[in-house]
């Protein structure tokens, strides 16, 4: 299978198993707590932006950090690739305006003081990585702020799910996850901090903590 297509077939898979089977129990999983880096560093962004500003919750999901965001007094735009995990996040507020849309296609224009991607970014392709990042900036007022998490994996399991995945003539590229039927990629802090920089970003603090890598990073202009 060629890359671009084994890509697209992962991408239609995720979103299919979103929505049909994590969206309707991922509250009751996984929705009920934040875990305490996510929350500080959540802050960190919110207490850096001004009061009352807006911000966009890119791949939201059920809208798990909304009442943080909303009782901060900000304005919140979430956008998702599954349309089964909007449906969860409007049950609860009706008040949030959703868009169905995946973060490569986002197309807003200095339009937000903030942007948070949580959880979510392991489900990108390494060639995705650069348009999403260059999306937010654009979709960041000058000096705006992006919070974003990177899963963790040991080294020992992606060199086995790199060879696993290539005795299943997987067309994988070396931190990529695929031979268990779902897709994570795990890029290294390296790469992460080379397509963030290339993208018009600043870095500001970073931290470690339950299962990820957390950056806070400022649009440089």
């Amino acid at each position: 299978m060629e890359r671009a297509e084994w890509l697209k077939a992962c991408r239609q898979r995720n979103e299919t198993r979103m929505d049909t089977v994590i969206s309707p129990i991922y509250d009751e999983n996984w929705g009920g707590y934040i875990n305490g880096t996510h929350l500080h560093m959540l802050n960190r962004l919110l207490d850096a932006s001004p009061v009352g500003g807006s911000v966009l919750d890119a791949a939201c999901g059920t809208g798990k950090y909304w009442p943080v965001l909303l009782e901060r007094g900000f304005t919140v735009v979430g956008v998702d690739q599954s349309q089964g995990m909007l449906q969860q996040a409007q049950g609860k507020h009706p008040e949030v305006m959703v868009r169905h849309v995946g973060m490569q296609e986002l197309d807003f224009v200095d339009e937000f003081d903030g942007i948070i991607c949580l959880d979510a970014m392991e489900n990108v392709f390494p060639e995705d990585w650069p348009r999403i990042l260059a999306n937010f900036a654009r979709a960041l007022h000058p000096y705006g702020f992006l919070y974003f998490t990177v899963e963790l994996e040991s080294e020992e399991n992606l060199r086995h799910a790199f060879e696993e995945g290539k005795k299943l003539q997987l067309p994988l590229v070396y931190g990529e996850h695929g031979h268990e039927g779902y897709y994570h990629y795990y890029p290294s802090d390296e790469q992460v901090c080379n397509w963030f920089t290339v993208a018009g970003f600043s870095l500001l603090s970073t931290d470690e903590g339950d299962g990820y890598l957390h950056y806070l990073v400022s649009r440089q202009h």
